[in-house]
């Protein structure tokens, strides 16, 4: 049971002494040790939410009536469901009514995105331009192109801007839609600009997102992208031709499809027939799209299909080729994993030179460009130059709290150090943060099984907060021991660090002993809860995993019978149970894959039968290996891990560690002298 629950007995008497004194109040309940508001049914609150989901709108104003009256901690979140549930019919004077009786909180300036959404559905641009100034999180895409639209239509020139915004659209809409329809019209869109994101959304699989862009070209287009997605093959069979700049795109388009579901048919269909079709750039394009494919799939001529792809280009872009950056990341990547001597680094730094300025100061890709720097530098003097440029981007990397930071540091000869603890909040300035309403009424909601709502609510409340400030929401988050606000709290600071809030170690004793009972790294156990849980007793992922350490029910089953625990089900979210589990698993994994951390993390994250297939091909430096991992989450997933688990180390041994020393030895196919996998392992 969470510290910070709330009791409806103690949400009365917060409510009862009126607005004046409602947050010492609220204060005094969020430590009220009692049942929960989730757990009881006759809450208000939690009524309230399921109407709003259910769409009971009698039952919903009822509630906002009764919570509203009563001055309820969490009225204004009632109020929000409640005119969000009637949004479309609302009128100005209700939306303004609304920002008066909760000014400065997040439901104020949730509605208001909401608002300016329906506003710009309806084309009322001017009470649009009117109500957006005070958008405070202004982080809604949508609602961007609506605002270039806007600037448009009165009369300043947001070409540039108009194209930034539309391009970064990820998800099909109404705004960015209109604005891109707008703006081809006016002829301040080209074709080019349509193909280009065109591309991208294709390259991405984003279906819907390609069809509506499509539509910007013709009707037409857009039923051959369609065609394109349902069978990219039947498509260049019987539909495709390259007459006309148009069709020679749809036809590239096509022949990616093909490379996204077989990397070697597409090949095959651009050496027997597409790629003299095709043209240079756009046969160029189509075999970059068969390398990245090929490198996702870790296939061992991912890096000769790149090759292929770079020596087809078109001399005037030889060098900055209109390719993705996820293109050519895979493209760095495949090179990095398949490369040998010389050759590896030189096609690696072609693809991260080709990036997006803002992809190639990545952390990343900064660290991968001036390890090339160095390995391709000339002998003596000739060479001082690339050295000392990389140095200085390792030198810069080094002071940063990442993967890429600490391997930076030890390149350039030692662990990175800690940073100094920054002093801790005053109790001036912890008073302060422990009085504002929105990190009152966040502690309140999660108390309340309104985990998400408290969060966004937390998350506002800190915008445009100072180091220190941060330091003392993060300190008061601690207390409450709600470790995710904790720890993300003192991450957003910038120059003034506390690392034990960053890396908070809860359950200490309880990590220690277990970790200790079965021979396990303790700083391997903390750095992996933190990345899985942020220390959320209750956490429960989209795919069913539960608790502390996230264990799926079907794998928590099979670990107590592995064990001898007499298990049910409903044990998996107790704290102790799911501890228990959780490292005994991670040590079966970990014993598994011959006690390599960054295959263990993997396996934890995405089953061990991955990672035992990702190590099959050359034997490369662990980095290279994280880096090459196909899956996204699972990538970004070890690297913080591992992370985590050297920054712990170092706070628990209270002296630097080494990543690289966690890292191991380089990774490979299994030996022929270790045990055999683990077949039942799940």
């Amino acid at each position: 049971m969470p510290l910070f629950s709330l009791t409806r007995a103690a949400l009365r008497r917060a409510t009862a002494m009126g607005p004046a004194l409602c947050g010492a109040a609220l204060s005094a309940a969020l430590l009220a040790p009692a049942a929960t508001l989730a757990q009881d049914r006759d809450d208000p609150i939690r009524s309230a939410r399921d109407a709003f989901v259910k769409k009971d709108k009698a039952r919903l104003a009822a509630l906002r009536a009764q919570v509203v009256d009563a001055k309820h901690p969490l009225a204004p979140w009632v109020d929000y469901w409640e005119l969000t549930s009637r949004l479309t019919e609302a009128r100005s004077e209700d939306i303004e009514a609304f920002y008066v009786r909760w000014p400065g909180s997040y439901v104020e300036d949730r509605l208001r995105n909401d608002w300016l959404l329906e506003l710009g559905h309806r084309r009322d641009f001017d009470a649009f331009a009117r109500d957006l100034p005070r958008f405070k999180m202004n982080d809604d895409r949508e609602v961007s192109c609506y605002a270039q639209l806007i600037d448009h239509l009165a009369g300043k020139d947001v070409r540039d801007s108009a194209r930034r915004a539309w391009m970064a659209q990820r998800e099909p809409d109404e705004g960015c839609q209109l604005l891109a329809q707008t703006l081809v019209d006016a002829k301040l869109f080209s074709q080019d600009d349509v193909l280009r994101k065109l591309r991208h959304a294709v390259e991405h699989n984003r279906v819907k997102l390609a069809r509506q862009t499509a539509a910007l070209l013709s009707e037409p287009a857009a039923k051959a992208v369609a065609d394109i997605f349902d069978n990219p093959a039947r498509y260049l069979a019987v539909k495709a031709n390259a007459i006309g700049h148009l069709r020679t795109e749809l036809a590239t388009l096509a022949v990616a499809r093909v490379a996204a579901n077989d990397v070697d048919a597409a090949a095959r269909l651009l050496d027997d027939r597409w790629a003299e079709i095709l043209g240079a750039e756009h046969g160029a394009w189509a075999r970059a799209q068969v390398a990245k494919q090929a490198a996702i799939g870790l296939k061992p001529d991912a890096l000769a299909y790149a090759r292929t792809a770079w020596k087809t280009l078109p001399k005037k872009i030889e060098d900055q080729p209109d390719w993705s950056d996820e293109t050519l990341g895979w493209l760095a990547r495949a090179a990095l994993r398949q490369g040998d001597g010389t050759e590896r680094w030189q096609w690696a730094l072609r693809a991260i030179n080709a990036m997006s300025a803002t992809e190639r100061n990545d952390p990343t890709w900064q660290y991968w460009r001036a390890r090339a720097q160095i390995a391709l530098a000339k002998p003596g003097e000739a060479g001082d130059p690339a050295r000392a440029e990389a140095q200085q981007a390792l030198a810069t990397l080094a002071s940063q709290l990442h993967f890429y930071g600490l391997l930076a540091a030890e390149d350039l000869g030692a662990p990175q150090a800690l940073p100094l603890r920054s002093a801790p909040p005053s109790e001036t300035e912890r008073n302060a943060t422990r009085a504002m309403p929105g990190l009152q009424r966040a502690l309140a909601a999660i108390g309340a099984g309104l985990r998400g709502e408290g969060v966004r609510e937390w998350n506002f409340s800190l915008i445009g907060m100072s180091d220190r400030e941060l330091l003392a929401a993060a300190q008061l988050a601690c207390e409450r021991e709600v470790w995710d606000r904790c720890i993300n709290t003192s991450e957003r600071t910038k120059a003034e660090v506390d690392i034990e809030q960053r890396f908070p170690q809860p359950m200490r004793a309880d990590v220690l002993a277990k970790a200790k009972e079965i021979d396990l790294d303790p700083a391997y156990v903390y750095g992996l809860i933190r990345q899985e849980s942020r220390f959320v007793m209750d956490a429960r992922s989209h795919v069913g995993a539960s608790g502390l350490m996230q264990i799926m029910p079907a794998t928590a089953k099979w670990t107590a019978k592995k064990i001898g625990l007499d298990y049910k089900p409903g044990m998996i979210t107790d704290r102790d149970t799911n501890l228990r589990l959780g490292t005994a698993y991670l040590k079966l994994v970990l014993d598994d894959l011959g006690g390599s951390q960054p295959l263990a993390a993997a396996a934890y994250n995405a089953g061990p039968g991955r990672p035992r297939r990702w190590r099959e091909g050359p034997v490369i430096e662990p980095a290279i290996w994280a880096e090459n991992i196909p899956l996204n989450e699972t990538r970004d997933y070890v690297k913080k891990v591992l992370t985590n688990a050297t920054i712990y180390a170092s706070l628990m041994s209270g002296k630097p560690a080494s990543l690289k020393a966690r890292l191991g030895a380089p990774i490979g196919p299994r030996a022929t002298s270790a045990p055999p996998a683990d077949p039942e392992l799940p």
